[in-house]
């Protein structure tokens, strides 16, 4: 299931060129595009903290597959540029439902080691951003972009289907039972969650402006489209390692700082992308990038799930997850509009990195003041 949950977030990205060449849409609404993919993710997952109050997380999980199923069939059918955008909506929403309660699941499934299982799920879904390009490339060999997405309905459909299958069989631990009161738990845990969202909100903005734009990048450099495809392959590919290896870490070093050095060490990537040239370089540069942000996705939900009491647990993340994703979801429509507007794209990484430089300097000075918690409250 999350292998075509997160395939349905990333599969935009190696397909906004296909889609310009075939609409003729700007860099402007095909980063609108790309964003309300993201965007549809972040509205679900306050809602999806109320909803697992009411439905167990297996039934949400189940609703997920069956809005990913409808979504990507409406968006493989239609031809008009307004409904493409609500068909990207709609497919974003599934990832909100689905990543609250299948994360939540999984750490109440396995308490004693949520890094180590969550960064396997996260190895999972990071399979299908590594396929993506692939999976565009091959469609657009058998017929056009619209049958990447008509791949995707139909395996939503089937996996919501096995799922289902495996969920009546399975007995499911009864720590969710305390999760009832999702305003209880925010006001309780508001210093974890502020100091998640604030550290993976804005890093994964300019992440998602990246990867988004990447093909288009490595095209402006003098690199062709193809090669940028291989690029971005190469930086999915590496978050494959680095949510199986970081899951592990985060389990085993003090979260808080750990995360803080990898977030460190993203800001550096985006800082010396302007000055890396040549094929084998951006290579290096691709492999390293990806493994850094993508290390960041299983040590931030461990810091969270790996410590939040069962009593808040899935709705003190839910509400992570919407403050983060309603951060990280314009990154890419800021940079369509800034290209539109002219400005040069090492300017553009130039400005991120600069904020990025601000937003880790005010976490080092909160934490080494001790302000910053290092786990949630009891």
């Amino acid at each position: 299931m999350v292998f075509l949950i997160n395939l349905a977030r990333v599969v935009f990205a190696p397909l906004l060129e296909p889609i310009r060449v075939a609409t003729g849409a700007s860099s402007a609404t095909l980063g609108l595009l790309a964003t309300l993919v993201w965007a549809g993710s972040a509205v679900t997952r306050l809602p999806t903290g109320f909803l697992l109050t009411r439905v167990t997380r297996a039934q949400a999980v189940f609703g997920s597959g069956v809005v990913l199923t409808v979504g990507a069939t409406f968006t493989a059918l239609t031809s008009d540029p307004t409904l493409l955008l609500a068909g990207a909506f709609t497919m974003g929403l599934s990832s909100g439902v689905y990543i609250v309660a299948a994360n939540t699941l999984i750490s109440e499934l396995y308490p004693d080691a949520p890094g180590r299982v969550l960064g396997q799920h996260g190895v999972a879904s990071q399979l299908a951003a590594v396929g993506a390009p692939a999976l565009v490339s091959a469609a657009l060999l058998v017929g056009n972009w619209r049958v990447a997405l008509q791949a995707i309905a139909v395996g939503a459909a089937v996996m919501t289907v096995v799922f289902t299958l495996v969920a009546r069989r399975t007995a499911f631990p009864e720590a969710g039972h305390e999760d009832r009161d999702v305003l209880g738990a925010v006001l309780a845990q508001w210093p974890i969650i502020v100091t998640a969202v604030a550290t993976l909100g804005f890093t994964t903005m300019v992440w998602n402006g990246l990867f988004n734009f990447y093909v288009t990048y490595v095209d402006s450099i003098g690199l062709t489209k193809a090669t940028g495809r291989t690029l971005l392959q190469v930086a999915f590919g590496a978050g494959v390692p680095a949510f199986y290896v970081s899951g592990r870490l985060a389990d085993r070093l003090p979260t808080l700082p750990y995360i803080l050095v990898i977030v460190a060490a993203f800001t550096g990537c985006i800082l010396v992308l302007p000055i890396v040239r040549g094929f084998w370089p951006l290579v290096a540069f691709s492999a390293v990038t990806g493994y850094v942000i993508h290390s960041s996705f299983p040590a931030v939900d461990t810091y969270l799930l790996g410590s939040l009491p069962d009593r808040h647990r899935a709705s003190a993340y839910a509400t992570y997850g919407a403050g983060m994703m309603v951060i990280q979801a314009p990154g890419s429509v800021v940079f369509g509009v800034l290209l539109d507007a002219g400005v040069a794209f090492p300017t553009i990484f130039e400005w991120m990195g600069a904020g990025l430089v601000v937003l880790l300097l005010a976490l080092l000075a909160l934490h080494f003041s001790g302000r910053l918690p290092r786990t949630a409250a009891a």
